[in-house]
């Protein structure tokens, strides 16, 4: 019988490749929407799926009940969790399937995209020079060197390791904080290990994220770990927006406290028009593209498929699964 699949994940839908191929091979009833969707809109849509082809949609217990007893699979298009309600899915029996291992390249880029934009002043220079603005006599922006600087890295997982192999190509001195630190590549690519986040903070001249969102990281950026960040710091945030408390980034960046701050991610998206982030000085902000590159999003959109694929195939030593519900 065939499958009826929700996908809503826009760079997937958008993006031509191999996947495409792939997913018209399949003799599933495929329905489109364009996510992230909130609860009300997941309410809405599900009830009659055998499968979630999700992004950073709402699938609250209240999802999963409207979408049971049919639901069988929820298969994440990425690795963050924290929009899936895992403990009940778990409860459920619906086994949570993820990609992991398959954006780290294009967010490490994208990462240091903000961080030369904002220390170069690109974008500001970039758009002023397109409204026409270079004319003899015009003061131009003085940026800073990267080199030598040190960037303390929070979360030393698979985007942080690349993270810090292109800052060591850069000249920098990285130190970094991670419960689970990977002695081995500290020690092969000259990490420090750091005894706690403070002790990043308190030493770096960059902060970037790279964490996953969850009751103990919600808000872990706030108005007192700023005071303890060396003055004039760079914070990057391609994690997740709710790390940081927007309120108190807005401050600091007006304040001059934070020199300048670059992140794929809010806490709203897309944000309101009045958003406090939205025209903050020394601030770039994109649309969440972090890992929006052709190449990373077949390789998320075909481990999506395949899991999915796999599953309902009864291969389930192919399947990566998330919550051990297999």
């Amino acid at each position: 019988m065939s499958k009826r699949v929700l996908l809503t994940t826009t760079s997937f839908q958008d993006t031509p490749g191999t996947h495409q191929d792939l997913l018209n091979s399949q003799d599933w009833e495929v329905v489109r929407a364009r996510g992230p969707l909130s609860e009300e809109e997941m309410l809405e849509l599900s009830g009659d799926f055998d499968a979630f082809l999700c992004g950073d949609d709402a699938i609250t217990p209240a999802v999963i009940d409207k979408s049971l007893p049919k639901l069988q699979i929820i298969s994440k298009y990425g690795i963050g969790l924290d929009k899936i309600s895992v403990d009940y899915a778990t409860e459920k029996k619906i086994p949570v399937l993820f990609t992991p291992g398959v954006n780290h390249t294009t967010v490490a880029e994208h990462t240091f995209g903000l961080l030369l934009g904002i220390t170069k002043d690109i974008q500001s220079n970039a758009v002023a020079v397109q409204n026409g603005e270079w004319v003899a006599g015009w003061k131009k922006p003085v940026g800073n060197e990267i080199m030598g600087k040190t960037i303390g890295i929070l979360g030393l997982g698979r985007i942080g390791k690349e993270v810090a192999i292109r800052a060591k190509a850069f000249g920098m001195e990285i130190i970094a904080f991670d419960p689970y630190f990977d002695e081995a590549f500290g020690s092969e690519y000259g990490v420090k290990k750091c005894a706690s986040m403070d002790e990043v903070l308190l030493g770096s001249d960059v902060v970037s994220l790279h964490c996953f969102l969850n009751e103990e990281t919600e808000g872990m950026i706030n108005k007192d770990k700023i005071a303890e960040m060396r003055d004039g710091v760079i914070v990057l945030n391609c994690a997740r927006g709710e790390l940081v408390v927007t309120e108190d980034m807005a401050e600091a960046l007006n304040s001059g406290k934070v020199g300048g701050y670059g992140a794929d991610v809010l806490d709203a998206e897309p944000p309101a028009p009045n958003h406090p982030l939205i025209g903050a000085p020394n601030c770039i902000i994109t649309s969440h593209i972090g890992s929006r590159t052709h190449e990373s999003v077949q390789r998320q959109a075909n481990r999506c498929l395949n899991n999915a694929i796999n599953y309902f195939a009864d291969k389930h030593d192919d399947v990566l699964c998330a919550n051990g519900v297999i």
